[in-house]
């Protein structure tokens, strides 16, 4: 998922479509991973979080069926390992030190991503002289120039990483997502589904940009009264980020989209989805800092839908 502040409720076709039930019956694993103190975890390539002082991450939305992890810390080398469709409990990723000057150099632009986006910039541009077959530079060039409203430079670091690397579903999402800012809807939707594609499928970032890009339409064609196509639209949003939800699972990103949906079930006066939906929230996010205010959103729904004829 792309980087950003949070969306919350209180501001203002490639995978089946599937239902609340079908989600919240969803049979997770939990795995621990055992790796370098404060190293950031991810699954599938998504972000889960960073390992605590002891070098311990606990990941306990590990869907069916295989799966990749991917594990990097400062100083060291980053390491891919599989995680078979049986495997679960403790998996330790031992890191071993680095002195690759590119490695070291994009682990540098990545902390002052933080801090100083140019400088952030300036040194990815490094690590890719250095290195011109660096994907994850590429990406996160593209991604930094996006973030910055930079979008020609955005587009041609995405055209960049294209010549490094064909077929690299994030360049696409980061596309995709730099179309719909600029408000060419065509091309972000051919964005975003060559993503899901080159993905094979899994491409949460693009399917969350696609339920935002017809979100926001039908939220226009219900200021013009169009009521027709604000209801497709909507169908058409609340598909792309039902499957969203699904591949986040329990990455921090997902708290958001199940938002976003929910906000969708909704205006759809669909309040079974929509309860459904929270109570999955609840169980994959206990400790949320939304977690109070979600079930509130309950107790009002089951009052709402009490009250349908």
């Amino acid at each position: 998922m792309w980087k950003g502040g949070s969306v919350l409720r209180l501001t203002g076709c490639v995978l089946a479509v599937f239902s609340c039930a079908v989600l919240a019956q969803t049979a997770f694993r939990t795995i621990t991973v055992t790796t370098e103190p404060n190293a950031a975890v991810w699954l599938d390539n998504v972000r889960y979080g960073n390992a605590d002082p002891s070098g311990k991450f606990m990941i306990k939305t590990v869907g069916p069926g295989a799966h990749s992890l991917r594990v990097r810390a400062d100083g060291f080398k980053e390491v891919a390992k599989p995680i078979t469709a049986v495997q679960n409990g403790d998996i330790a990723v031992p890191l071993v030190k680095t002195a690759d000057p590119a490695e070291l150099g994009f682990q540098e632009a990545e902390r002052l991503s933080a801090v100083d986006r140019q400088k952030a910039i300036a040194a990815y541009k490094r690590v890719i002289a250095m290195r011109p077959g660096y994907i994850d530079a590429h990406v996160a060039l593209a991604r930094a120039y996006s973030d910055a409203r930079d979008y020609e430079n955005a587009l041609k670091a995405v055209r960049d990483g294209r010549k490094a690397k064909a077929g690299v579903a994030e360049l696409s999402a980061i596309e995709g997502r730099i179309y719909k800012e600029t408000g060419d809807e065509a091309k972000a939707i051919a964005s975003f589904k060559r993503a899901i594609t080159e993905g094979r499928g899994f491409q949460p970032e693009a399917f969350t940009g696609l339920g935002l890009l017809y979100k926001g339409r039908a939220e226009g064609e219900s200021g013009d009264s169009d009521v027709a196509n604000e209801e497709v639209d909507f169908r058409e949003a609340a598909k792309y980020l039902a499957t969203a939800v699904k591949q986040l699972a329990g990455a921090p990103d997902g708290s958001v989209v199940f938002q976003l949906l929910g906000l969708i079930y909704e205006k759809q006066k669909k309040y079974r989805e929509a309860i459904a939906l929270y109570e999955d929230y609840l169980r994959t996010f206990p400790e949320s800092p939304e977690a109070p205010t979600v079930r509130s959103f309950i107790t009002q729904l089951q009052k709402q839908l009490a009250e349908q004829p």
